[in-house]
């Protein structure tokens, strides 16, 4: 169980932001509080942990920088520090003042198990409003190929260093200090290039109002630009506060996520830890050519490359992430207001630019009662309104068949009506039985057979019927089916709920439609006749309703493919960045093993919160490599037109997936089934 759950296993690394309270001119208490919190950092199993900038003397020192005391007190501190590294498998990166030949650079020294791997100097020194470096340092920007002489040993030195852990791959070290992030073109992009996945930042920062978000702003586009994690820790307690103010701003980035901060203007010292996902920055890049198309258009410079051997802790020491349980709908409410106004934004401009493109006059859609019917049917009846067409325009079908439900029957009348669409009830049940008597199935002679010939039949005809209503009426037919019944194959192929003439559902996984169709209930300004429809829609049983009541109850499409909220999370993680099974489970067990664990997100009701354990995560999960990799991807080369909704990802043959429809699960199957738990 330990070696699985351990996070360095699966693609994570521990990254510590430090900020300890320094005293002015006083290395050997500062190394002090350094070594203190470094050997937390360490014991917690992180890989590495970053310090403020000038750690060592204290930053607001003015003149005392140049002092030949102080600074041979820093060089003796950093000695020793380098002798208390031996019992830490931890990367510690601390800021000094350091001379070389003859010039003081302000730097950044990095350590690890004894060993000074090397010195990178401040490329940019800020010299405007309180700031003064150049009275003191000379820039570092310039500074290649060069070793720094310390206690004896020859120490590579300059801004041409990166640092690559050689047994955890894509764990490749660069350094900026403080100024460095605020240019405008960060020493951390040609870094990035370069290859360096992780940018740690020792920063003196002073604080003033509002200054805190410029920081954020600037890490998180910076970590979002360069495709990295961003390591950023400022200088706080102890620091002059003769003109100016600290705050120990700590936090840690990763590809424009913020992974994790501090409490500001601490007086104590302060350690945020967060597991940053090398797997997932190496999927990014991969994936984004432009990066590497930029990286050799720019990239002239000659990186020195250190190696060391970072010997990560092994077993379970926890997870420092937030793993959210629904990836595809954000926890923020506020964030899930925005998501939820755009996802219907999107589908409902996409259809209308559709409609005035195609020169037809009415939209088609078949109505079950369900959810993605209902949010489709919402988006015509919306798309409608800015053609300015009456609603009556839209030819609503509810089309019962042999397992529909009076629930569900009702559901779709009471939907079409309050939208005041053309509705229409068109039974199914005579032209399905001609079928099935035709073609010499049972079911016709009286044999209680339900197979799949006798499910697609009706799928089949509800179709069948909706095209040739859009023909007679000069209509389009509007599809229902989602990313979520694309990905797993959950749909009849053909004349089917598959095809359709425009797909407003094609880029909609099924966790966002629940949480849309609340949102539209509570905040899309549809009325308070239509909320309460779309509330008991949304909380009723998911069924394709295609098999009669047995006694087992009603036929439930969960118990076949899945619970939806498992699936779309696999779906995430295979769509948007490729990651191994293995690593999907990891991350699963994570979000979905206990019950209280995470944020729930708003618009879900609190009863439905749910907890999964190994197994039938482990079960699941097996079901969807099997359905998406296996036998499905016929159904999705051959999708109809329809708008991508999530930066998660898309199906659509056209646009982001293309697979082979004869391709097979094996090596997924193969990966997952070798995983011992």
């Amino acid at each position: 169980m330990s070696a699985f759950r351990s996070l360095y296993r699966h693609g994570f690394a521990r990254v510590a932001a430090c900020t300890v309270p320094v005293r002015l001119a006083d290395p050997r208490h500062n190394l002090q509080q350094i070594v203190a919190l470094a050997h937390e950092s360490a014991a917690a199993g992180a890989a590495l942990a970053v310090f403020p900038e000038l750690c060592l003397s204290g930053y607001a020192i003015d003149d005392l920088r140049q002092q030949d005391a102080l600074l041979d007190g820093v060089t003796d501190c950093l000695l020793r520090l380098q002798t208390e590294s031996l019992a830490w498998k931890t990367v510690i990166v601390v800021g000094a003042p350091l001379v070389q030949r003859g010039r003081l650079f302000n730097c950044a020294v990095v350590l690890h198990q004894g060993r000074i791997l090397g010195i990178v100097p401040k490329s940019y020194l800020p010299n405007y409003r309180e700031f003064y470096d150049s009275r003191h340092f000379v820039a570092g920007v310039d500074i290649s190929d060069e070793t720094l002489r310390l206690g004896g040993q020859d120490v590579p030195f300059g801004a041409d260093l990166i640092f690559e852990a050689q047994d955890l791959p894509g764990f490749t070290l660069g350094i900026e200090i403080c100024e460095d992030l605020w240019v405008p073109n960060p020493p951390s992009t040609a870094l990035a290039m370069a290859g360096a996945t992780v940018i740690g930042n020792p920063s003196a920062s002073t604080i003033t109002i509002g200054k805190s978000e410029d920081r954020h702003l600037l890490c998180r586009a910076q970590s979002q630009r360069a495709l990295c994690a961003y390591v950023y820790a400022a200088a706080g307690a102890g620091e002059s506060t003769t003109d100016v103010a600290w705050d120990g701003q700590v936090s840690v980035y990763e590809a424009g996520r913020l992974l994790g901060e501090s409490d500001r203007f601490p007086v104590t010292a302060q350690m945020t830890l967060a597991d940053i996902d090398l797997d997932l920055i190496r999927q990014e890049r991969m994936r984004m050519g432009s990066f590497h198309d930029c990286a050799r258009a720019n990239d002239h410079a000659q990186w020195r490359r250190i190696s060391f051997t970072l010997a990560p802790v092994e077993g379970d020491i926890g997870f420092h992430r937030v793993v959210p349980r629904f990836p595809f709908v954000p926890e923020n409410p506020r964030r899930l207001d925005q998501d939820c106004y755009e996802a219907w934004t999107i589908q409902v401009r996409a259809l209308t630019q559709r409609l005035r493109t195609s020169g037809v006059e009415r939209c088609v859609i078949g109505v079950s009662g369900g959810l993605d019917s209902t949010l489709a049917l919402l988006v015509a009846a919306r798309a409608a309104d800015e053609l300015g067409w009456s609603r009556d325009r839209v030819d609503a079908y509810t089309m019962p068949g042999f397992a529909t439900g009076d629930a569900s029957l009702s559901l779709a009348h009471r939907l079409m009506t309050a939208l005041g669409v053309d509705a229409h009830e068109l039974d199914i049940r005579p032209t399905a039985m001609q079928m099935l008597e035709t073609i010499g199935h049972p079911f016709a002679s009286g044999a209680p057979v339900h197979d799949i010939t006798f499910e697609n039949v009706q799928a089949g005809l509800r179709t069948d019927f909706l095209f040739r209503l859009a023909n007679q009426r000069n209509g389009i037919v509007i599809g229902t089916g989602d990313l979520s019944e694309l990905a797993l194959g959950w749909c009849t192929y053909g004349v089917g709920d598959q095809m359709s003439h425009y797909n407003v559902n094609a880029g909609m996984p099924k966790t966002l439609i629940q949480h849309l169709i609340r949102w539209l209930a509570r905040k899309g300004g549809l009325g308070d006749t239509i909320a309460p429809v779309l509330e008991s829609i949304v909380s009723a049983e998911i069924t394709p309703e295609l098999v009669p009541a047995g006694a087992e109850g009603v036929q439930k499409t969960e118990d076949k493919i899945g619970p939806y909220a498992l699936q779309d999370f696999t779906l995430y993680y295979v769509l948007r960045y490729g990651f191994r099974p293995s690593k999907i489970l990891f991350l699963a067990l994570q979000a979905w093993e206990e019950k209280d664990r995470g944020v729930w997100p708003a618009y879900f009701p609190e009863d439905r919160k749910l907890a999964y354990d190994a197994a039938v995560i482990r079960h699941w999960l097996k079901v969807f490599l099997t359905r998406f990799f296996g036998f499905s991807q016929f159904k999705r080369s051959a999708l109809p037109n329809g708008p991508k909704l999530s930066s998660g990802g898309s199906l659509s043959p056209r646009g982001e997936w293309r697979a082979p429809s004869d391709g097979t699960a094996a090596a997924w199957l193969e990966e997952l089934e070798k995983t011992a738990l």
